[in-house]
């Protein structure tokens, strides 16, 4: 083993263990140890356990800082109960989860859909169940969690294709494609570890195509970059798949076989000619010939993707039309193949398996579906469960400001920086009767809090997570929480139990995930006891304790009624708000590698906040030469909905009339939360800005971006 770093803390009763842990961070789902010397902890790698996703426990900037957070002096040790706003006074257990009860229970009964419940991609699928099913018992679907915000239309697109929304492959099958076409997904920063397997891939001879606004790290490594415009995907896929069915070079046979709606396909991408598509993308036609017919003639193709594909007022039709881009070509169900959307944090998959969604009981079973109500009527030892889908994360917001939500309660999610138009949602949450925040810091969205809870950090307790690849791990804690934080399941459960609900009497975290095993068809054989076992996880669905997990889905089959995949004829629609002489620029936002989120966990390194101190807005060089703004000045981003300001960066990696900012640091209160009418997810990625210079330099040091 390889050690990363010593850190002292107080630790738990497993001295001198090697204890397995799995990353906080991205979806990757990297494994690594932690193991306990005296009152230190040694972050080391897990080169020992075979078929891990991180293979020979490598793990990225982040990962190697994944214990900083957990001894910060700002850590949340006691419950809180606010004086004022962003003013609290601390309180006992007892007095915070009666308070906590009384007021849900009675919001619930006057009208239960005045309540509202975010959940976390950041914390155990055990703990998500039970939110969701909290939300439920007390009679409403108000329930989301941030995949709302990255990938809801990948799940709704997907499902409306191939019958299910998640990755359809594995990493492996990454490694072993010889075409990746990458969409909107700087792949190489956000998640380095599985970037790894394109670059395995790339030292066979696959081709390697970006499709990005930017050029970015991943760019870099490109046979083809298609630099397309912000909000133009449609349009993009449209041309490749004109292209290939004009030349013929679709899988002729699954098409015919396993496919639905080739005709009608064929009738939209008619137009989308590759001089056509270059007016609407930028990109020229020459390139988006020669990507289609490297893809098409490749033998084993994946498409990979992330928020520069999912964050559009189009994101259902987005991914629908690259997943018919695949389907044409016959690269789903086999090996080398495959549709592989890459979540952003750790356990996204899993919330959105657990139900924590305004429209589905955990394994996507319809709330709608009489027979599925009655059974968890009967499962969780209940008179009624609502039949009526609840309201998503930006849909509540703008409830809330219309008096329709009085009741919130925010499981370690941070709205107030991660929501689109997040000048909005701070604006409703001081409108808001009561608030409950369930986090490890006092976040910006806990300062609208009216109770504070503090939860255990995710390394301070244990419990199951899923990764992008619908592999399911067990993590373990490596020490105690700090002064009286609690595990996020433990809170939830005294909560429901204080309530009165008869079935929340967990006595320990892995009663919940049998529970799960029952209700859960694709979880049904991941018990713990496998979990623990087998360290390198489980691949849902897993029906049985005699199943090995499926690694490849299709094979034989789609989950459609028909058990075909449902080919999507789409034309392309601008977005949802385009450049004018008032806003200018299309303004679209990015990660950087070594922050995290909202910077909950990663702003607490001082390693990672040295190297990727602030944001810098990237504009392209030709539009700063026009507006006299120079490297390194002060600038303002206006859009209709807020202002921002921070640092220049000019730079060629944006086209001309893009300005690209990382989001972290509160971008979003210029984006816009305009919604898709099926996924509701918001259109970040492309909006209308202009950019004015303030003046001011930062040291060239800072200028590392």
């Amino acid at each position: 083993m390889h050690i990363v770093k010593t850190y002292v803390h107080e630790v738990s009763a497993l001295k001198g263990e090697l204890i397995p842990i799995v990353c906080p961070y991205c979806g990757v789902g990297c494994r690594a140890y932690v193991k306990v010397r005296g009152n230190q902890l040694n972050l080391e790698y897990a080169t020992d356990i075979e078929n891990i996703p991180n293979e020979k426990g490598k793990l990225c900037p982040k990962g190697n800082t994944i214990l900083d957070h957990l001894s910060d002096p700002e850590r949340l040790k006691k419950p809180l109960k606010a004086v004022e706003e962003g003013k609290f006074k601390e309180i006992s257990w007892n007095k915070a989860v009666k308070e906590v009860a009384e007021r849900l229970k009675e919001i619930a009964k006057d009208d239960p859909n005045q309540l509202m419940f975010l959940g976390s991609a950041r914390t155990f699928n055990e703990p998500n169940y039970l939110l969701q099913k909290l939300a439920r018992m007390l009679g409403t679907n108000n329930v989301d969690h941030c995949a709302r915000l990255c990938h809801a239309s990948t799940i709704t697109g997907l499902v409306s294709t191939f019958g299910a929304g998640a990755m359809t492959n594995t990493y492996k099958d990454i490694e072993q494609a010889n075409c990746i076409i990458i969409w909107g997904h700087n792949y190489a920063e956000t998640h380095p570890v599985g970037f790894k397997y394109v670059l395995k891939a790339k030292e066979r001879g696959a081709k390697i195509i970006v499709v990005d606004p930017r050029l970015t790290r991943t760019a870099w490594f490109a046979d083809i970059h298609l630099q397309h415009y912000p909000g133009t995907d449609i349009a993009l896929a449209n041309g490749l798949m004109h292209v290939i069915i004009k030349k013929g070079l679709y899988d002729k046979k699954f098409v015919m076989e396993r496919t639905t709606g080739f005709n009608e396909l064929v009738k939209v991408v008619e137009k989308y000619t590759p001089q056509y598509v270059e007016k609407i993308t930028g990109v020229p036609a020459m390139l988006i010939e020669e990507a289609a017919i490297t893809f098409a003639t490749a033998g084993k193709g994946v498409i990979t993707w992330a928020m520069g594909l999912t964050q559009s007022v189009h994101g259902h039709d987005n991914v629908r039309a690259v997943a018919t881009l695949l389907a044409i070509c016959g690269y789903i169900g086999r090996e080398g193949c495959g549709a592989s959307p890459m979540r952003g944090q750790n356990n996204v998959q899993g919330a959105c398996d657990m139900g924590v969604l305004p429209d589905v009981f955990p394994g996507y079973q319809k709330i709608t579906d009489l027979e599925k109500l009655e059974f968890f009527k009967k499962f969780w030892k209940v008179d009624y469960l609502s039949d009526e889908p609840g309201l998503t994360v930006i849909e509540a917001s703008y409830a809330i400001s219309k008096g329709k939500i009085k009741g919130y309660y925010v499981m370690g999610e941070n709205p107030v920086i991660s929501d689109a138009n997040s000048n909005h949602v701070i604006k409703a949450l001081r409108k808001l009767e009561f608030m409950v925040v369930q986090d490890i810091f006092l976040t910006e969205t806990a300062q609208f809090a009216d109770i504070i809870l503090p939860a255990a950090a995710m390394l301070e307790n244990e419990g199951s997570l899923t990764n992008t690849e619908r592999r399911v791990q067990w993590s373990f804690a490596v020490k105690k929480p700090p002064g009286d934080a609690k595990p996020d399941w433990w809170i939830i459960s005294e909560i429901g139990r204080t309530i009165g609900l008869g079935s929340f009497n967990y006595l320990k975290v892995e009663d919940i995930l049998r529970e799960i095993n029952q209700c859960t068809p694709q979880y049904g054989g991941i018990t713990p006891e496998r979990l623990k076992e087998k360290l390198a996880g489980i691949h849902w669905p897993c029906p049985n304790e005699n199943h090995p997990g499926t690694k490849i889905l299709y094979r034989e089959r789609f989950l459609t009624q028909d058990e075909k995949a449902h080919l999507a004829a789409v034309e392309h629609k601008p977005p949802a708000e385009l450049p004018n002489d008032e806003y200018p620029f299309i303004l679209t936002t990015h990660r950087y590698v070594g922050q995290y989120h909202t910077l909950t966990m990663s702003g607490k390194s001082p390693s990672l906040a040295k190297r990727w101190s602030e944001p810098l807005a990237e504009i392209h060089p030709e539009d700063a030469a026009k507006l006299g703004i120079k490297n390194k000045d002060l600038v303002k981003l206006v859009t209709r909905r807020g202002e921002y300001i921070c640092k220049a960066l000019v730079t060629r990696r944006v086209k001309k009339g893009v300005i690209a900012v990382p989001w972290h640091w509160g971008a979003n209160v210029l984006t816009n939360d305009t919604l898709d009418p099926i996924s509701k997810i918001p259109d970040t990625k492309a909006c209308a800005c202009n950019i004015f210079k303030i003046g001011g330099e930062i040291n060239e040091e800072s200028t590392l971006h």
